[in-house]
């Protein structure tokens, strides 16, 4: 109950102002260009108070989730008097722009919000980034150790660019990913050596580069997996799987998902003490990875930026992360990638929770995540959405007459129906990640 009501505050508080923000951004675009707004409301369904300026009710509604604006002359299945200040008056790239200005607020958003978290709290990055780049393990029959790379060599060199720390030597590599050859410098006892690889996105770092010094503590277990139904607690420290020390959560993952669902006996530390603990990996229902259910806790370290640095730095993440939510969209539409890796809102207000459990920044950063997500989710093609209303307008511009009454409630009923379809999916299967496991 504690963990269903912190995750469902967490989820009024991420979401809420998002989608308020969202509205926003319609409702002062709307008024540049003369549009009358009805109605500005904070929550949805029956009002409870508010309070009217020249012709826009302000009001608050009791559901209180986001927001809506209601614009005169939006609905062309209405009946319209045609005043100039109606909606559909306007010239339809004045629509487009009052459709527009929504995603891009939510995208203008994460830029301020990842901005104002660089100067006031830092970058948020693993710890093991600003260490030297020293393998502490490599797994077997990886290519790091068909490569004849060993535990104590160190990267500093990638593709001829000197490397200091792990930071460097995954930055240097991600930004020659995907499907580059890479040539990798090893230093060893103080004599260097060379390795050749081709590597994929997303990159496996245990893979190609050895696992870094990165102690495993447990952040989070899901209850009735495995993990849990074993013993294992929140803050255990994994030194060991099958007698095989675990130096890294990504030595761990891979530990897991290459079990088979054989037992595992992971050698954990308890405070001052020490424990072996079996726990048997299962296969989520339509799955094909084996999970024992629980994930890390964040070992962060924060660098503050200044100002200026910040302003540049904001917007090349979140160009960045754009980039990576436009790909993940690209896979799912050509079907590289599931349903099954979308989250609904029963996952997302999940990671709301935990993001609150770590504490106010963490929460902060995940509302810029799910602002960006926003933005770039509502400009998709899709009828109803806000790229959707775009489509049509470019469509009917393209044809310089307006599309019949019929067409657009036909293409708004598609539309609905084909995200009502996915929003039953995924939430089919979060339901499915959270609670539906079999032993």
């Amino acid at each position: 109950m504690e963990n269903f009501l912190r995750s469902a505050i967490a989820l009024l508080i991420v979401l809420g102002p998002l989608i308020l923000v969202h509205e926003w951004g319609h409702f002062v675009v709307a008024r540049w260009f003369g549009v009358r707004v009805d109605i500005f409301s904070i929550g949805f369904g029956p009002r409870l108070w508010g309070r009217k300026r020249g012709d826009t009710d302000y009001r608050i509604s009791a559901i209180p989730l986001g927001g809506y604006v209601k614009m005169a002359g939006d609905n062309p299945a209405e009946e319209r008097a045609g005043a100039p200040d109606e909606f559909l008056s306007k010239p339809r790239w004045q629509r487009a722009l009052i459709a527009l200005a929504g995603p891009v607020m939510n995208i203008l958003v994460t830029v301020i919000i990842i901005y104002g978290l660089f100067v006031a709290v830092g970058d948020p990055h693993a710890r093991y980034l600003d260490q030297p780049a020293e393998i502490a393990a490599v797994g077997r029959k990886s290519s790091a150790e068909n490569s004849g790379v060993r535990a104590g060599d160190r990267i500093v060199d990638v593709n001829g660019v000197a490397v200091v720390t792990w930071g460097d030597a995954l930055k240097r590599i991600s930004a020659l990913l995907p499907n580059n050859d890479l040539s990798l410098k090893y230093e060893r006892e103080g004599s260097a050596f060379q390795v050749d690889v081709k590597a994929k996105a997303p990159l496996d770092v245990g893979d190609v580069l050895g696992y870094p010094l990165d102690p495993v503590f447990i952040g989070e277990l899901a209850a009735g997996m495995p993990a849990a139904a074993a013993g294992l607690k929140e803050d255990d420290e994994i030194v060991a799987i099958n007698d095989s020390p675990v130096f890294s959560w990504i030595q761990c993952v891979n530990a897991i998902r290459n079990s088979k669902g054989e037992l595992l006996v992971f050698d954990v530390k308890r405070g001052g003490e020490s424990l072996r603990v079996t726990v048997k990996p299962v296969l989520a229902r339509g799955g094909s990875v084996w999970q024992v259910g629980m994930g890390p806790r964040q070992n962060l370290v924060y660098t503050r930026l200044g100002p200026g640095e910040a302003v540049g730095e904001s917007i090349v993440r979140t160009k960045d992360y754009a980039v990576m939510i436009a790909g993940i969209v690209g896979q799912l539409i050509t079907g590289k990638l599931s349903l099954r890796e979308m989250s609904s809102i029963i996952i997302i207000s999940r990671e709301a929770g935990q993001a609150a459990k770590r504490g106010a920044a963490e929460v902060v950063f995940f509302m810029a995540t799910i602002s960006l997500n926003l933005g770039i989710l509502n400009l998709l093609p899709i009828p109803i959405l806000d790229g959707g209303h775009i489509l049509m307008l470019t469509i009917e511009g393209i044809r310089r007459r307006d599309l019949s009454l019929a067409v657009k409630e036909r293409f708004v009923q598609v539309g609905l129906v084909f995200l009502l379809v996915v929003f039953a999916i995924v939430m089919y299967n979060d339901v499915l990640k959270l609670q539906l496991f079999r032993r």
